[in-house]
């Protein structure tokens, strides 16, 4: 059917160029802040493109959401500014025709958003979890960088080395400070070298100096060494806390209905309910004068965008904080959306206006207002 055929093709045309456009964007900004993230130390720097693609794989509901709405918004208002909304109309296809084909093309996009959001989103920020902590557990001398400052696991000792050599198990130009019950430690020395002692590595210190100092008092102590060894074999104990609910299964999470737990499935199901409401709303928001343009329906869209997606992330604070029950949450949100969404399109098929509301007409007396 030609009716169906067409607004499908449009549809896809501008769902493919919104969705490269903004994919581009979220992978730009991603790898600024995955950029700034390894620099921070937090993430290891040969592993930033696959962090980076985690994380957009973890984006990719929210993107596919945002191009839909946005891909019914841009179509039915070129309909309309160009007149051909007027034309399908005249031929008695009215609004509520048009969700037909709108059906047919968003309905695998949806499912998709709803398999990426119940099992890509918690797995992704498990990919991304291991990484990180596999980065943090590896030892000290591991996170030493020549010419730069780094810290220590446990944050307790501060390294810096000039220079190392081909094999990175000397180095030249070595201070260390650290902080041991109590006492700050500032040592120096000309060269340093691994050594392994009973199993665990060693830094051993050649012609160098130690100050000792107490935070209570002002004494300060100096000693001079030819030979020094520091264990750099610690590794970081990562704590046994349990896994935060982003990072934990669409099952595991409907398992333990705990408050966290049921914020973040809230979360999940919401944004394909969104997606589903949005595409409603894409229907009737789309209306336009040919004379104003389409930039007011997109502007009105975006902001009806991050208002939805707003109330998603308030819901879940409330749902895990426990102000607010999860179904009665899920309910007032995205049933009271469909259902406003839904009287919005009626009125807007059969036209109705709210002096139409108030029209009575007279028992015995015509519409022309002859007897």
């Amino acid at each position: 059917m030609l009716f169906h055929s067409s607004i499908r093709k449009e549809l896809a045309r501008s769902f493919g160029a919104t969705l490269v456009a903004l994919a581009t964007i979220v992978m730009t900004m991603i790898l600024i802040r995955t950029l700034g993230q390894a620099t921070r130390g937090n993430v290891n720097p040969t592993e930033v493109l696959m962090v980076m693609g985690y994380t957009v794989l973890g984006h990719l509901p929210t993107i596919l959401t945002l191009s839909l709405f946005i891909a019914i918004v841009s179509t039915l208002s070129r309909l309309y500014s160009d007149s051909e909304m007027a034309i399908w109309f005249s031929s008695g296809q009215g609004l509520i025709s048009f969700l037909g084909p709108v059906t047919r093309f968003v309905w695998p996009i949806i499912l998709a958003i709803a398999l990426l959001a119940l099992f890509a989103w918690p797995w992704t920020h498990q990919k991304s979890q291991t990484l990180r902590e596999r980065y943090e557990q590896r030892g000290d001398l591991d996170r030493i960088t020549p010419g730069q400052f780094q810290e220590s696991a446990d944050g307790s000792r501060v390294f810096f080395i000039d220079k190392d050599s081909a094999d990175g198990k000397t180095g030249g130009d070595v201070f260390i400070m650290s902080n041991e019950k109590g006492k700050q430690l500032i040592t120096s020395a000309r060269s340093g070298r691994i050594e392994m002692v009973d199993g665990e590595r060693f830094l051993i210190l050649n012609r160098g100096q130690r100050l000792e100092s107490t935070s209570d008092s002002s004494d300060l102590k100096l000693s001079e060494f030819e030979g020094y060894g520091v264990r750099i074999g610690q590794k970081a104990q990562l704590p046994d806390n349990q896994k935060p609910p982003r990072a934990l299964s669409t099952r595991t999470l409907i398992k333990e209905p705990t408050a966290p737990n049921l914020g973040e499935l809230s979360w999940r199901i919401g944004l394909a309910l969104a997606a589903i409401n949005l595409a409603l709303i894409g229907l009737v928001v789309s209306s336009s004068n040919p004379r104003v343009g389409r930039s007011g329906n997109l502007i009105f869209s975006l902001f009806a965008f991050i208002l939805y997606y707003n109330l998603l992330n308030l819901g879940q604070s409330w749902i895990s904080g426990g102000t607010t029950n999860f179904y009665r949450f899920m309910l007032l949100l995205h049933g009271g959306v469909f259902v406003v969404a839904v009287a919005w399109m009626i009125k807007r098929h059969f036209n109705w206006t709210p002096a139409m509301l108030f029209q009575h007409t007279p028992s015995g007396v015509s519409a022309t207002g002859s007897p």
